[in-house]
């Protein structure tokens, strides 16, 4: 078997990896002229960092992330709200891992490299149809900007392209853009002195008006006393404002800190920590409506080419994740291809749905409205804000979302 993956990102990489452990020949190949370490922190969950440990990357992946071990979230004013533990203090079987997008990526690059061989990969190729035939599918692709037209042949293709997928406009050509949820994100890394326990995870504020996220990525540079953190910035804005649906396009420090000036979390000055990154990307955060098929006959998407969801509960990576190790098991396991990807199919885009649906409605960011409401001022004992049930359905609600396997 043969199969064209369109995408060389964490969930096309990571499904190269599988389909060759699996024995399948993969080809992979991505719009970019050049793949290079680009972003900012993400966060994967036990279930996906057990994914890559059957592909022999845990090691390689420790090296170069922060196990969190836990959760803590606070009001605007610095008040702690409610802590939980995370990975491995949660119970789990492996961690939950904050790493840099550009970091992982490269691991997974230099996995398919070592191999699948230097070929495996071949970027500067631009996606444009697909023509199914009797036993296989014919991939056309403009070449280097367009220059030149070439075709692939395969078994199947998988198109793990993003959230601007080609493969899926070329299934779903009327779907439209992109659904903005009226809130803008900026996110970056900058050197700061590390923060309660060295491996925690912060958040403060809600997305009812403003929300900051911030975790440990590692030490800021060898031998230094300060950590790299990774910082996200949420903010409500007038429904006119959606701006452009690009993970890489770079925003303007300035126009986020006036939303946090004089915040001060667990040490941390967070209009200090905004001004002190060197770059700062800017993105409405949007998703996609749940789609009521992901295959059809030997194509198929995958990661957020199928799904892409509201960054809650740091699934976006992680579902992407057990998505290539389905198909993988899915396709060797099938007597054809068509077998195989509808397999998939059934069984991952209903669990991918439902994170889609439960992100856009989150009764924990409806708890922490409450408590901005009821204690504008700031309170001593949470107890004293919310009642236990409602205490109870920030925990729950974050506990579920992180289980989505």
């Amino acid at each position: 078997m043969r199969v064209l993956i369109v995408g060389a990102g964490i969930g096309g990489l990571t499904t190269a990896l599988s389909l060759h452990a699996a024995g399948i020949d993969v080809q992979v190949i991505d719009r970019v002229p050049r793949l290079r370490p680009l972003g900012v922190g993400i966060n994967l969950l036990p279930h996906a960092t057990g994914a890559l440990a059957e592909l022999g990357l845990h090691e390689a992946l420790a090296a170069r992330a922060v196990a969190t071990s836990e959760l803590v979230h606070y009001d605007r004013l610095g008040n702690e709200i409610w802590r939980e533990p995370r990975g491995l203090a949660a119970g789990h079987s492996w961690p939950q891992y904050s790493v840099h997008r550009g970091r992982l990526q490269s691991l997974l690059l230099d996995a398919v490299h070592e191999r699948l061989g230097p070929d495996a990969v071949r970027t500067g190729c631009r996606f444009v149809a697909a023509t199914e035939e009797d036993r296989q599918v014919r991939v056309t692709v403009d070449e280097h900007g367009g220059d030149t037209s070439i075709e692939f042949t395969a078994d199947a293709v998988i198109g793990a392209d993003g959230l601007h997928s080609a493969v899926r406009a070329h299934l779903y050509p009327d779907e439209g853009p992109p659904r903005w949820n009226g809130i803008r994100m900026w996110r970056g890394v900058a050197p700061a002195a590390p923060f309660l326990t060295g491996t925690s995870m912060l958040m403060a504020g809600s997305n009812h008006a403003a929300k900051l996220v911030a975790y440990p990525l590692g030490a800021a540079a060898p031998g230094s006393d300060e950590v790299l953190v990774n910082w996200v910035a949420e903010v409500r804005m007038p429904q006119d404002t959606q701006g452009e649906a690009e993970w890489t396009h770079t925003g303007r420090v300035g126009d986020v800190t006036p939303h946090y000036r004089g915040w001060r979390i667990a040490g941390l000055d967070v209009a200090a920590l905004l001004a002190a990154s060197e770059t700062v990307l800017e993105y409405p955060m949007v998703d996609r409506d749940p789609l009521p098929r992901w295959s059809f006959g030997r194509i198929t998407l995958l990661g957020d080419a199928a799904h892409p969801m509201y960054p809650v509960g740091s699934n976006g990576g992680s579902q992407a994740i057990l998505d290539a190790r389905s198909v993988a098991a899915a396709l060797a396991r099938a007597e054809d291809p068509v077998a195989g990807l509808a397999a998939y199919d059934s069984d991952r885009r209903k669990t991918a749905n439902s994170i889609v649906l439960a992100n856009r409605d989150i009764p924990v960011d409806r708890a922490l409205r409450m408590v901005a409401e009821r204690a504008p001022r700031g309170f001593d004992r949470i107890e004293d804000v919310l009642t236990i049930e409602e205490l109870r359905a920030i925990t729950d609600g974050y506990r579920r979302m992180s289980n989505f396997r």
